[in-house]
């Protein structure tokens, strides 16, 4: 008997639902690296208002319903290359709605300029979809022509003489449903399966120490190795732990990245911190006549805000950010952490609209911060996350 379970020993593992609430089965290659996965279970017991003759809780007959909440932090890890998911892949394609797309691992770049880049080939892109040039990360704005692509930024540096590709996650009506497992040693310790996860916030913040993802959300239930019982989650069995692989993951620091705004993007290389948030704002249907658990999800409008905090100077962007805010006029956002191939992690949000930044002077230099910058699109474009 171990005389505690050191946190150093869990382990976790995630794979897209087929089924909502059904848990689907994980391999070794579905275990990722977390800093913590938080359950909080609550019993959903009603309050009785009859007349007992007493002020103490008597109970009630039948069983309760019971709502299940998580919330998971991890980092943004190295790869073994741009066009390998990331092991949470499938909660972040939770989090966004749309199934991943990868582009080609090597395009033939023969031309750019500025945010226009002529390949050799055709490229096959679609707006949303990323490219990774020698390190650097940016979106596709749009598509002229088979072998043309506009970019989210232009690029610093001379991108050589191919361009690799990138996984890029972007938004859709629904959202699909996760099965998280977590696992303890010594084995004899308590294993569960979160059934039916649904990620209702995802929150990305940069320049800590290192990029942090955290998930939010509700599950439909939770299944343990100690009170497991047949059929729970369409399960027979409680699922063993897959035979352990080595993982080793390296995250990005936190430091490392660039910023770009503007509908002529330009370099914010001032940034203190960043926050961008996604809530789906979802609704899971638990309450309906003889439910036990939720059955299914109902994603409700969908909120992308941007928290941002800059050091000011008078470049022209600042008189620009100011200005956008001022008139309410969105404009474009791209964020790229990391700088090494298999180790970027971008973001782009082409309707960025600031707010009117307070100017906080309790320092030496004036800090603007902006504080729950919306934003704007068309038909599930607000924003797009990719990994290079």
């Amino acid at each position: 008997m171990a005389c505690y379970i050191s946190t150093r020993q869990s382990r976790y593992y995630a794979a897209l639902e087929t089924a909502y609430g059904k848990a689907s089965p994980v391999t070794a290659a579905s275990r990722f690296t977390a800093l913590w996965l938080n359950v909080r279970q609550q019993w959903d017991e009603p309050r009785r208002r009859d007349k007992t003759g007493t002020r103490t809780n008597q109970g009630v007959a039948g069983r309760l319903r019971k709502r299940t909440r998580f919330d998971l932090s991890t980092y943004v890890f190295a790869r073994e290359s741009g066009t390998t998911p990331p092991r949470i892949g499938p909660l972040v394609q939770a989090g966004l709605g749309a199934a991943p797309r990868t582009s080609a691992a090597s395009l033939p770049v023969a031309q750019v300029q500025g945010t226009e880049v002529v390949f050799g080939a055709p490229h096959g892109l679609l707006p949303g979809d990323a490219m990774s040039f020698d390190g650097e990360l940016r979106f596709v704005t749009a598509c002229p022509d088979a072998q043309t692509a506009w970019l989210s930024a232009p690029l610093s540096a001379n991108p050589g003489l191919a361009a690799a590709g990138a996984v890029s996650y972007g938004l859709s009506l629904q959202l699909p449903s996760v099965s998280l497992y977590e696992y303890w040693s010594p084995a004899t310790a308590v294993q569960r399966v979160l059934r039916g996860c649904v990620v209702d916030e995802v929150e990305i913040v940069l320049n800590g120490d290192f990029h942090e993802v955290t998930f939010r959300g509700e599950a439909a239930g939770v299944s343990d190795s100690k009170s497991f019982e047949a059929g729970e989650g369409g399960l027979e069995n409680f699922p063993p732990e897959p035979e352990l692989e080595e993982l080793m993951e390296l995250p990005v620091p936190g430091h490392v990245g660039q910023v770009w705004i503007g509908a002529t993007p330009q370099a914010v290389s001032t940034v203190a911190s960043a926050r961008i948030r996604i809530m789906n704002h979802a609704e899971m249907r638990w309450r309906d006549f003889g439910l036990m658990e939720a059955k299914c999800v109902v994603p409700g409008e969908r909120e992308v805000s941007i928290d941002l905090e800059v050091y000011s100077n008078d470049a022209d962007i600042f008189g620009e950010i100011y200005a956008s805010a001022s008139r309410h006029e969105p404009m474009p956002l791209t964020v790229q952490m990391g700088e090494t191939p298999g180790a970027m992690c971008g973001i782009h949000v082409a309707n960025f609209i600031p707010v009117v930044p307070e100017f906080l002077d309790g320092e030496e230099r004036l800090r603007w911060r902006l504080r729950g910058c919306p934003a704007r699109g068309y038909r599930e474009d607000e924003i797009h996350v990719a990994f290079g």
